[in-house]
């Protein structure tokens, strides 16, 4: 009687331990469910915080499982003084370093860049053009609205480049604000800013630099600048840009080449 009282006692002092272990991993696993919740929360946040401060995000939802950056170029190019808040702006300060740490990383697989520019100043915009020249992941450009003066560069910095039928593309002349001192060396100095603007687009696209120079130059499509006006289709057959497309043609391109990308990786 009493080894089965000290039987009943044992059964029952492990059907209690066996509840409290239940009610413990149910307790951790609510715990952890509520922790994954609010890393998931914490995590969209900072992505919708990334797309308001500065029009950039991740593209991870496809079948194909690719990281694609995405980089809007938008407004005007603020160069080392700042705008008035009025004015949309993209800062090369801020894209820069961005574009440095997408190089550095080992999950982003291609970058993507929507492109709505009025142009801005010339050195902002030919450091961030270089940066993704040299980047060595796919880049894709998309031009939407229009990529002006140098938004050129920008446009053609990518491996591959959209335009929709709509947007529009102005070449110019280098203009400055402020002092001018009217002496040949100013002349000349116009001279190399606009010589390091075609040479980049001339080794970026499949325009000459001599047919460039003539857009540039143009008299008789604008009425209050010199240079030229192309839209959609205009820019392709001069072969600045590489195709006419939209967001649909864009992300296949940089699919397609991503996959060629790896690819080559695996063969070697």
């Amino acid at each position: 009687m009493i080894n089965s009282a000290e039987n009943e006692t044992k059964t029952a002092n492990e059907g209690t331990d066996n509840d409290a272990d239940d009610e413990g991993n149910q307790k951790k696993s609510t715990m952890e469910e509520q922790e994954e919740e609010k890393l998931k929360k914490e995590n969209e946040e900072l992505k919708d915080n990334k797309i308001s401060e500065y029009g950039q995000t991740v593209l991870d939802n496809n079948n194909k499982e690719h990281k694609i950056h995405l980089l809007s170029i938008i407004g005007e190019i603020e160069g080392h003084e700042c705008l008035p808040q009025h004015n949309k702006t993209t800062k090369y300060e801020h894209v820069l370093p961005q574009l440095a740490a997408i190089e550095d990383s080992n999950e982003i697989d291609g970058l993507l860049i929507l492109i709505n520019t009025v142009g801005g100043d010339v050195e902002a915009g030919l450091a961030i053009a270089e940066m993704i020249a040299s980047l060595s992941k796919p880049t894709v450009s998309l031009v939407l609205g229009g990529s002006h003066s140098i938004g050129v560069p920008l446009a053609v910095s990518a491996d591959y480049s959209f335009i929709v039928p709509t947007a529009s593309m102005i070449i110019h002349p280098v203009r400055m604000n402020g002092t001018v001192i009217g002496v040949t060396q100013t002349f000349e100095y116009f001279e190399k800013i606009q010589d390091r603007i075609i040479r980049f687009v001339v080794d970026h696209s499949g325009i000459s630099y001599q047919e460039f120079k003539n857009l540039m130059l143009a008299t008789n499509q604008l009425a209050k600048d010199v240079g030229s006006i192309l839209v959609g289709a205009e820019t392709v057959k001069l072969k600045i840009i590489d195709e006419v497309g939209g967001i649909k043609e864009a992300l296949a391109k940089m699919n397609e080449m991503i996959e060629a990308r790896k690819k080559q990786k695996n063969g070697k």
